[in-house]
């Protein structure tokens, strides 16, 4: 079971976890994208059902969390290396 899992021919540093490792930035980035989503949430909550508000802000605060931000922290590493 466990040859499933590790592949201890290659001993190399490039495994699947170090190469996508979180840094600070990323957790920054995805938790700014999760308060845009709770307050895009929020936002739609309070307006009425045709509000400025409900048709507009925040929609666009939910497709800028979930469409934009979270997958740029998804995707964003640091060039050091």
């Amino acid at each position: 079971m466990s040859k499933l899992f590790h592949n201890y021919e290659s001993d190399s540093n490039d495994s699947l976890f170090e190469s996508w490792s979180f840094s600070k930035p990323n957790y920054i980035l995805f938790a700014i994208g999760l308060a845009l989503v709770i307050v895009g949430y929020f936002v739609m909550a309070n307006g009425t059902v045709n509000s400025f508000q409900s048709l507009t802000i925040a929609p666009i605060m939910l497709f800028t969390g979930y469409i934009i931000v979270i997958p740029a922290a998804l995707i964003y590493r640091d060039k050091s290396n």
